[in-house]
């Protein structure tokens, strides 16, 4: 995990910008489901009557309900409202045609914070009102009505309830009585009752007024869902935006990212000796490079889009929760703890798999690319099927693999439906209670069943981010493994970038090497010079260490002891660039890039002259056959140079080495391909034009290195013998053994003759 937001380092604003977004994003979405409770609970429930404070109230009905008020709520109430000549005068409400005549109280305050006092204020005042407008004096029993009136302060004889028959409490209290006494006595009743309960009878109470005042309650209950709908509907349209911008933003980041991952790892893979090369596959690197950078890049993209909404979502979701309803709270823990015991069992079953899967990608691209680059030998000993088999098994096996972390993960969504659907019942079960005992509303009832959706849906996309993100993590592990990676060979920090080779005389002195976490090594106190002007041949026996020595020159290993100078310096002093920039290397397969023939000749010298890359193709003996191409120097070369025979491959690698005009040509058993006409030829050649460059070659037939300066005999890794074709002849046993192989007895006898006979081995 912290591999992947590390790769996020250079998008920091980008991704600031998203977390911006995703939070505006996370509280459109968190404002809904209130507007939905609202719609239904004060909307339809309520006919649009949002406070318990009304706009308007007649005089009569304001006096009713000071009856119960305390000073301090009766201060707060006249600070509040002012007394009006009739409802008409007031714009704040929908009207009908016949609307009541008289004085009315109209709300003047509207600062929320004042508007809330209000509210508390007028509640309590309001729910005793309506309880005591509800309360019938005939219908109580006289041992109540006493009791009651007793303790109003006076004594109710059966004249006066026969008076008042057909009253209610409130108009006896309005002849004298006192209302705040009653509120006291009705204290036990009101603690029973919520303040959701309290606030529903207020508003209920209201609505009675508004309908005796002539409000349009139809009007008003249009107008505030008219209202509220608009906002839910401009959230949504903004919750929209947010998350257009969010995927624009967060694709782009995943782009960049995965872009700059390929740029960094082929850079990297660019800068590997050939020890980090031979540690990497080279099927491997290319599932580095393509599949897990593109996991990596998906799973970013998701993480930027989901990851970071789902925490944001599910916090605000809690405080929401906290806010509607605290008592089935434990509701939402029970989901949540299922959930997080869910995804850590998958996780711990499927994680080692999604490792395993990495690798198994990684072998079936090996297979592949086995199979596809040796199509010719599987066809020549007739192996298809075999190879058909073998493709099959390792594929077969990565199948099984994915199988079985796909079927653990698709464990993962049922059963999280399962909760989901499971908390939703409960809370309709529980809530049904509540609402029952009026401590609870339908629409708030919706409202926390919404918000306890969007807190397992977080845990959701949590889980599907899990689904993802042990594979990605792999990826980005093995990515990271490539791109940590610190090449062997590098340039020394004191290296002087203006040192360049002027002469190229090279001098092995001493020289041991050994491949990394080998045994033994592999070449042995190596000592000779290739002087300039000169060639120095060396051959030996099939893995003597020859193509080895020739790959130390240019540092694609470094020596393990001594060491190899060029004009007296060791070759580690020379910065890379400039020490291969001096040589010329021609690698014992040929390789050769799509394009032309004059792009592949000119690959090591891009400035070179037109003239000057014949030349080198003159000299390499392969101006007849690229002439005879329609197109000539600018003929097509297929990938790797796949419509070019062997030995024309040679020939063009041997042309683009000599068209760098290097100071030192080294040719690694370059001439195999060639017959023998044209490899005298090509010698001959060389000798004529490439007076003053060090030429080393390496091979295996001894017509190609009878006329060097100098042969270096290897066997088993060491010098096994050094001089003169007729030198070695005569003095060394290993050399006799290779020339008697390669010549006829007569051809033998005759070099034998010329070098004067045996001499002491």
């Amino acid at each position: 995990m912290g591999k992947l937001i590390k790769y996020l380092g250079r998008y920091k604003l980008q991704c600031l910008l998203v977390l911006v977004l995703l939070v505006v994003q996370a509280v459109c979405d968190l404002a809904l489901p209130d507007y939905t409770a609202d719609i239904m609970d004060t909307g339809i429930m309520q006919k649009g009557i949002d406070r318990v404070s009304p706009k308007v109230i007649s005089e009569s009905s304001m006096q009713d309900i000071k009856l119960f008020m305390t000073e301090d709520e009766q201060k707060t109430v006249d600070e509040s409202y002012e007394l009006i000549d009739s409802i008409s005068d007031t714009d704040l409400l929908p009207l009908k045609s016949d609307t009541a005549d008289g004085k009315v109280y109209k709300r003047t305050e509207d600062n929320s914070e004042k508007l809330d006092e209000l509210d508390k204020a007028m509640q309590t005042p309001m729910a005793v009102c309506a309880m005591a407008k509800q309360m019938k004096l005939d219908e109580m029993k006289q041992t109540d009505s006493g009791s009651q009136s007793s303790q109003q302060g006076q004594q109710m004889t059966p004249e006066m309830l026969e008076k008042l028959k057909g009253k209610t409490m409130l108009d006896m209290l309005k002849m004298g009585g006192s209302g705040l006494a009653f509120r006291e006595n009705m204290a036990d009743k009101l603690k029973d009752m919520s303040d959701m309960s309290m606030s529903q009878s207020a508003k209920a109470y209201i609505q009675q007024e508004y309908t005796a005042l002539g409000v349009d309650l139809d009007s008003l209950e249009k107008s505030y869902l008219w209202i509220a709908g608009l906002k839910m509907l401009g959230m949504a349209g903004f919750i929209m935006l947010c998350t257009i911008a969010v995927g624009f933003l967060a694709a782009r980041i995943g782009a960049g990212i995965g872009l700059d991952l390929r740029v960094g790892v082929f850079k990297k893979v660019i800068s590997f000796s050939n020890q980090e090369m031979d540690g990497f596959s080279t099927s491997s690197l290319i599932t580095r490079s393509t599949n897990d950078i593109q996991q990596i890049q998906m799973v970013l993209t998701i993480m930027l889009r989901m990851c970071l909404y789902a925490p944001i979502l599910g916090i605000g979701g809690m405080i929401r929760v906290l806010d509607t309803n605290t008592s089935m709270m434990w509701i939402i823990g029970v989901a949540v703890l299922a959930v997080s015991l869910l995804i850590g069992v998958l996780m711990i079953i499927a994680m080692p798999k999604f490792k395993i899967m990495q690798k198994k990608v990684d072998k079936l691209n090996l297979v592949t690319r086995e199979i596809l680059t040796g199509l010719p030998v599987i066809r020549a000993f007739s192996r298809e099927k075999h190879e058909e088999k073998r493709f099959d098994e390792t594929n077969t096996d990565l199948t099984k693999t994915m199988l079985f972390t796909h079927r653990t993960m698709s464990f993962m969504f049922p059963s999280m439906t399962l909760v989901m659907n499971g908390v939703s019942i409960l809370i309709v079960w529980i809530a049904s209670k509540q609402i029952d005992m009026g401590k609870l509303q339908v629409g708030s009832m919706t409202a926390f069943i919404t918000y306890a959706m969007m807190i397992i849906m977080s845990f959701l996309m949590l889980t599907m981010i899990s689904v993802f993100l042990p594979r990605a993590a792999v990826a980005a592990e093995r990515v990271d493994e490539v791109l940590t990676s610190e090449s062997t060979v590098k340039d020394k920090p004191d290296a002087d970038p203006e040192r360049k080779i002027t002469d190229g005389t090279v001098k092995f002195d001493h020289v041991n090497f050994r491949y990394h976490n080998a045994d033994a090594d592999v070449l042995e106190d190596i000592d000779f010079t290739a002087q300039k002007g000169k060639t120095t041949a060396i051959i030996g026996s099939t893995g003597s260490g020859k193509s080895t020595l020739v790959h130390l020159i240019p540092r694609f290993y470094d020596v393990t002891a001594g060491k190899i100078t060029i004009d007296g310096v060791d070759v580690r002093d020379y910065t890379q660039h400039n020490l291969r920039e001096a040589i010329g290397f021609v690698p014992q397969k040929g390789v050769l890039f799509s394009g032309d023939i004059d792009s592949n000749l000119a690959f090591g010298c891009p400035d070179a002259s037109h003239e000057q890359l014949e030349k080198a193709a003159q000299i390499a003996q392969a101006t007849e056959f690229i002439t005879a191409k329609p197109d000539g120097f600018k003929s097509e070369i297929a990938q790797s140079g796949n419509n070019v025979s062997g030995g024309q491959k040679q020939r063009l690698s041997i042309a683009r080495a000599i068209a760098k005009k290097p100071k030192i040509l080294v040719f690694d058993d370059s001439f195999s391909a060639l017959d023998f006409k044209t490899d005298v030829a090509l010698r001959k050649a060389l000798g004529e034009n490439v007076k003053d460059s060090t030429i080393i070659i390496v091979a295996q037939r001894i017509v190609t290195i009878m006329n060097a300066d100098e042969i270096i005999v290897l066997d088993e890794g060491k010098v096994a013998g050094k001089g003169t074709h007729l030198e070695l002849l005569k003095n060394c046993e290993v050399y006799d053994q290779i020339v008697r192989s390669q010549l006829s007895e007569d051809e033998y006898n005759k070099q034998l003759a010329l070098a004067g006979g045996k001499g002491a081995n």
